[in-house]
């Protein structure tokens, strides 16, 4: 399996997209960089925390390229 970072807007449309992909096993939502501990998603999305909405995709890279994505 390989891994794969996104960081782009709201974590649970682009998780859904991503999911719906054959050869993609798992996607992970979370935050990427930022200047505070533990951010919750309302703290995030105040734009006071610097993180941005990230997902870590798993995928057989047999199956799907990230050519294709």
């Amino acid at each position: 399996m390989q891994r794969a970072y996104f960081a782009s807007g709201c974590f649970w449309c682009v998780e859904a997209i991503y999911e719906s992909i054959e050869g993609v096993e798992e996607v992970y939502n979370g935050y990427s960089g930022g200047h505070t501990e533990n951010p919750t998603y309302e703290a995030s999305n105040t734009g006071t925390t610097g993180h941005a909405e990230a997902i870590e995709v798993i995928y057989d890279s047999t199956k799907v390229s990230l050519n294709n994505w």
